[in-house]
């Protein structure tokens, strides 16, 4: 029974901020509050603030079969870096995760790689619908559907299929929604106008809002029609934020939604100067939709934070629209630049947290996670705002070696990552131990 006792730390859990110590216990919460107990490890704090793991729900990690991009080792080791204690990866890899068999192979990528916590959705195509159903609630995140295209054999438009996957499953099925003819139209529609060299800045015209919206409103419907438990991913438009709910309370909505970081730090005009290194799926949009989704975050129609983290080779990224390949990276810098946001006045640190942590927990069902209580799981993370820094190419951990906020300066810092008792990330030096489980859900049928 090893002991660690962490003092002097601004606690920032469940709506409050509190002066206290929290004792771990090998890899759990023991006590949160002042003690007086012996113990094997004292970390003094210095009175930084301290809170749960974020949790994303979100991330492309590349492997299998893209590993020239990222594995799971890299960014996982990233995202430790960057206050993200678990992950939940989708399964657009090569081969996709369409089998039980592909599936667990992921799994046991993790076991022996991962830095961090970890779970992968099981992929949904027009032709697997037995796999699907074979998929353990308990030990699985849930079913990803691609209601738009994506790596390999994963756009579902087969609407029997959609209806059956919605009508059958007793799991969260996420979904990335975009009307792929619509999607399709768009791009015959400028391509005519500029053939090869279709301005980035089009990219929201392209992956229009109607392409959007129409996704997302058939999900709804789907999942309505059949008591579907839906999480529509990454929303990116005003319109589709009125799509959902903000009375009730989350643990007792069966729809909900995600909006990642990158939505919320840029829109359109941000083409002019990023270019394809902003370039993703669905769209960066215009102002007024960032500014809704602001709106619809902090009135929990929005319910969770999280990157959409999906990275490529800056050669990949260095070509025309057509070539250029969408997705960034994101997972090491997704606390410290919504802290970036809180300083702006746009959020609060409770609020924060909620959407990261706590939120991602519920949303999922996730097993003694996502809250600093005693008994849980102890994923903690140590942040300060005494020591800002720069992003350059020599802090940046991902494998692709870039990033779309290099040349930023921070006024946060991650010092330290608890992941399960075991402190794995320390003023930049990483425990040699891979201290990673497996989430596991409270979803019993």
């Amino acid at each position: 029974m090893y002991k660690t006792a962490l003092r002097n730390a601004k606690i920032v859990n469940e709506g409050q901020i509190t002066e206290g110590d929290v004792l771990i216990i090998d890899d759990r919460i023991e006590r949160v509050g002042r003690f007086d107990e012996e113990v094997d490890k004292e970390i003094d704090l210095r009175g930084d603030y301290l809170i749960p793991g974020v949790i994303d729900d979100q991330v492309h990690f590349r492997e299998p079969g893209m590993t020239h991009k990222a594995c799971i080792a890299s960014e996982s080791k990233a995202a430790l870096a960057g206050g993200v204690t678990s992950f939940m990866e989708m399964p657009n890899t090569k081969p996709p995760a369409l089998s039980q068999e592909k599936l667990e192979e992921k799994y046991q990528i993790a076991a022996r790689s991962s830095f961090t916590n970890y779970s992968f959705f099981m992929g949904v195509s027009n032709d697997n619908y037995e796999e699907v159903m074979r998929t353990d609630a308990e030990t699985v995140c849930g079913l990803k559907i691609f209601m738009g295209s994506s790596t390999g054999n994963m756009l579902v438009d087969d609407e029997h299929q959609l209806s059956r996957i919605f009508r059958d499953t007793p799991m969260l099925i996420a979904t990335h929604c975009e009307d792929e003819e619509t999607v399709r139209q768009n791009t015959r529609f400028f391509q005519d106008i500029y053939g090869d060299q279709i301005p980035f800045e089009l990219h929201p015209d392209i992956r229009s809002r109607q392409a959007c919206y129409l996704s997302s409103s058939f999900a709804i419907s789907l999942a309505k029609k059949h008591q579907t438990r839906l999480h529509i991913l990454h929303i990116t438009t005003a319109e589709e934020v009125r799509l959902f709910d903000h009375a009730t309370p989350l643990k007792d909505k069966k729809i909900t939604s995600e909006v990642c970081v990158h939505h919320l730090t840029y829109d359109s005009e941000d083409y002019k100067e990023k270019g394809g290194l902003i370039k993703c799926n669905p769209a960066i949009k215009r102002p007024h939709d960032r500014q809704a989704l602001w709106e619809g975050l902090l009135n929990d129609q929005l319910d969770i934070i999280a990157t959409d983290h999906a990275p490529h080779t800056a050669a990949e990224k260095d070509n025309p629209y057509l070539k250029c390949p969408s997705g960034l990276p994101l997972v090491q810098h997704t606390l410290v630049q919504m802290m970036e946001h809180r300083k702006a006045g746009k959020i609060s640190l409770p609020g924060l947290v909620h959407k990261m942590s706590h939120a991602p927990a519920v949303c999922f069902n996730i097993q003694d996670r996502g809250f600093i209580r005693e008994g849980y799981k102890a994923d903690l993370v140590q942040i300060s705002e005494k020591q800002p820094w720069t992003v350059d190419t020599s802090n940046i951990l991902y494998k692709c070696g870039w990033s779309p906020m290099e040349g930023k300066r921070f006024h946060s810092k991650v010092i330290r990552t608890f992941i399960n008792g075991n402190l794995s990330y320390d003023q930049g030096q990483f425990s040699e131990q891979l201290a990673g489980q497996r989430l596991l859900f409270n979803n019993r049928n």
